[in-house]
């Protein structure tokens, strides 16, 4: 095995720069396709397509969800499922000397919103002034992208590495996890995880979970002139909202007391993200459902958020004119997440280290991340540790999305000699 030398190092630094530009189209490529939710196939296909031409070996399968629903983790789907896809490509070495490694990225991104409110269209990236634009430029396309490119850098520099690698693509991030938990359901293990998650250059320490429901309230309807004798359930729907409110400045309060998040202000956001109700102006609507996200805490458990959450419903209906006798219903209707906390991962923090010092000087700072990604899967269910560090970017589920392309340029680096220290490198 072939050390990571200064020489070395600077080889496949060298390599990065000579294949940015290719890097940057390719990323461009990838940020084109819509890969909304159950819409991601013909992004993994680009994905199986890269990794068979450098002669990977490449796992394509479809998601069984039955497979899955007794799982750590495991969200509830309700869409339409029939499509959905994990890739994988392995790199196996000639010569086992390293420690292996899980080179992971999701392929799914959010809905881009009323296009009018884009600078540029948000599926026909754009760089200007240093950035590309782009739905899914910065969440996280380009991060994957780059990984793949790092890879490629090790080879350019004349180098290959000295333990395995698997490299995943994967969806439902943004929704479920349910793409990353197919991983490891299909037996995909490795010393180390890495995610190239948007950080601004900084290392994920400690990230919320998420957890996603659904209110669903009944009225009763009379036409407007008569509106006394009906019940708004729109209206009605508006006070679970307040009182949910109040459990999220209680969790926050909670939050005071842990060790990462007392430092955050705010840690936890409940967002009321999707309402629909009612069947026509002129008349009292008979139903409104809402779509909700609230965070939760490393180490709190799902199941008690979930009886918190039951039980504040449960009582702002018992307050209720309408509702105390016409009590509201709570479905699960995604995440149901717990918090993440990066720790026994003294060495392969170690040899990041090493990488990040060569590349950004001196010692890659701690994030406190108020949302959530996939290393919790890797790290909570199998004790992977699961790094999650990469660029620096901007209006991720916004409008005019953008990720900095020296930032990207770095992070990639980054990766690059992250990949060989950890997994150790010899010449072709």
């Amino acid at each position: 095995m072939q050390s990571t030398t200064s020489d070395t190092r600077q080889r496949i630094l060298d390599a990065v720069d000579g294949g940015f530009d290719a890097q940057l189209a390719t990323t461009c490529d990838f940020v084109a396709i819509p890969s909304t939710r159950g819409a991601e196939g013909p992004c993994q296909d680009m994905i199986g397509d890269l990794l068979r031409q450098r002669g990977y070996e490449v796992d394509d399968w479809h998601i069984d969800v039955e497979d899955l629903r007794e799982l750590r983790g495991f969200g509830p789907i309700e869409h339409d499922f029939s499509r959905a896809r994990t890739v994988v490509g392995t790199y196996r070495p000639s010569t086992n000397a390293g420690k292996s490694l899980i080179l992971q990225g999701h392929c799914d991104v959010v809905p881009a919103g009323p296009l009018d409110m884009w600078e540029t269209p948000p599926f026909s990236p754009v760089m200007k002034d240093g950035r590309m634009y782009g739905r899914g430029a910065c969440d996280m396309k380009s991060g994957t992208i780059g990984a793949l490119y790092a890879l490629d850098a090790i080879k350019s520099a004349g180098l290959k590495p000295t333990a395995r690698i698997h490299f995943q693509s994967v969806i439902e991030e943004e929704s479920t996890g349910v793409g990353a938990l197919s991983t490891l359901q299909r037996g995909y293990r490795a010393d180390a995880c890495f995610i190239p998650e948007p950080t601004s250059g900084r290392m994920v320490r400690s990230q919320v979970g998420v957890i996603w429901f659904r209110l669903r309230v009944r009225g009763f309807p009379a036409h407007v002139f008569e509106a006394g004798i009906g019940s708004n359930a729109i209206m009605a729907a508006y006070d679970l909202v307040h009182a949910l409110r109040k459990l999220e400045a209680e969790w926050n309060e909670r939050a005071r007391a842990d060790r990462h998040f007392k430092a955050v202000t705010h840690p936890i956001n409940f967002n009321p993200g999707i309402i629909k109700g009612g069947d026509w102006a002129s008349s009292v609507p008979a139903w409104c459902d809402i779509d909700c996200r609230i965070a939760i805490l490393p180490g709190w458990s799902v199941a008690d958020c979930q009886n918190e959450i039951l039980a504040c419903v449960a009582a702002a209906a018992r307050d209720h004119r309408f509702l105390s006798n016409n009590p509201p219903s709570v479905e699960w209707s995604g995440f149901l997440s717990e918090g993440y906390e990066l720790k026994e991962s003294a060495e392969a923090e170690a040899a990041f280290g090493k990488a990040f010092n060569a590349v950004y000087g001196g010692a890659v700072e701690d994030l406190v991340f108020t949302a959530l990604t996939d290393t919790r899967f890797y790290g909570l269910n199998y004790n992977i540790p699961s790094l999650c560090f990469g660029a620096t970017g901007a209006a991720m589920h916004g409008f005019n999305e953008y990720v900095d392309l020296d930032s990207l340029r770095k992070s990639t680096k980054a990766t690059a000699l992250f990949i060989a220290e950890w997994c150790g490198v010899e010449a072709i």
